[in-house]
């Protein structure tokens, strides 16, 4: 994996990895006429506070099969911290940008300047996931061959209104206005006043060896673990992700989630310490009632945390090869 990174309209430098190189846009095209390589393309999105980082047990295994590409969001790893944009709307427009990157590097391969036929199948976990529901409601599903969602559920609020929403289904930590403004509270700490121990609280609730699964841990892993969680998350600016927590949580991507037209899997863990199970599968009960969804629809529970992908990398690889592959060739 390689680190590139392409411009957003706001001036915002979004930085990515990317497992094949990406050919320069103003430079004359020297490849073959067309590259298989660049044929399909599996786009991974961090949750809130991570980065591309997140995914180190992940390239390997998926980019022998297929291009990799992982965005670090705006404010978030190594790209760019912009006073404004906390916002899961900005996010999506900030994903439109670099698919449109994405797609022109490919088509740069073609000599004759033809469209990319680039089939690009995000994965997106936790805050990822509504970031790509916010994106189907704004720009459509016609960017993607298909959709893996990894253990977000529709809306993070409890609300009685509109066909009600409660703690069977919503964020178990942050889901009303006094659990927001406890979380922003905690995120705008500094380094004196205990942000670590903000940092060190998202691995106990996120890794799910943390919360009982009985897998097997040494002690050394798990400090090895929280040190790379930790230091992940330090990158980012307290307030500003503290700002981003207010717009995400509010969010409502249950009808926007109905306007998905391509196949989808939902992955949850277990022992996620972010949602209840029964609320990750509302995201699989909605993608049904999409146009022509009726068998486009795959759910996959595992036995691990929020960060499944890092918990049970072995599976979470195959599985996302495996989808990728029937549904694009």
């Amino acid at each position: 994996m390689q680190y590139e990174s392409c411009t957003t309209n706001d001036k915002c430098i979004l930085a990515f990895q990317t497992s094949l190189p990406l050919p320069k846009l103003a430079t004359p095209n020297i490849g073959p006429s067309h590259d298989p390589a660049y044929d399909t393309c599996i786009l991974l999105l961090h949750g809130f506070s991570g980065s591309s980082a997140y995914f180190t047990r992940n390239f390997a295994a998926l980019s022998a099969r297929h291009w990799v590409v992982a965005p670090d969001l705006r404010g978030h790893g190594f790209s760019g911290r912009p006073a404004g944009g906390y916002h899961v709307a900005r996010l999506a427009a900030d994903l439109r940008a670099l698919v449109a990157h994405l797609r022109a590097a490919a088509a740069h391969k073609n000599r004759d300047g033809t469209a990319s036929p680039v089939r690009i199948v995000p994965v997106g976990c936790s805050i990822g996931a509504a970031v790509l529901w916010t994106y189907v409601e704004l720009f459509g599903c016609a960017d993607f061959a298909g959709f893996v969602f990894v253990d977000q559920a529709p809306l993070q609020d409890r609300t009685e209104a509109f066909g009600g929403w409660d703690k069977r289904l919503c964020h178990t930590g942050c889901y009303d206005e006094a659990t927001m403004l406890s979380a922003q509270r905690a995120w705008m700490r500094t380094a004196a006043d205990g942000l670590v121990e903000t940092h060190r609280g998202l691995v106990a609730e996120c890794l799910g060896y943390r919360r009982g699964s009985g897998a097997a841990v040494s002690a050394e892993e798990s400090k090895a673990d929280e040190e790379f969680f930790v230091a992940i998350s330090a990158m980012c600016d307290g307030r500003w992700l503290a700002r981003l927590l207010a717009d995400h949580t509010r969010y409502d991507h249950r009808e926007a989630i109905e306007l998905i037209t391509v196949p989808t899997l939902v992955m949850a863990g277990m022992w996620s310490g972010c949602f209840p199970l029964e609320g990750i599968l509302e995201t699989a009960r909605r993608a049904e009632k999409g146009e022509g969804m009726q068998g486009k629809v795959d759910v996959s529970v595992f036995d691990s945390g929020h960060w499944l992908f890092y918990e049970e990398p072995e599976r979470f690889n195959r599985e996302v090869v495996e989808f990728v592959d029937h549904w694009t060739t």
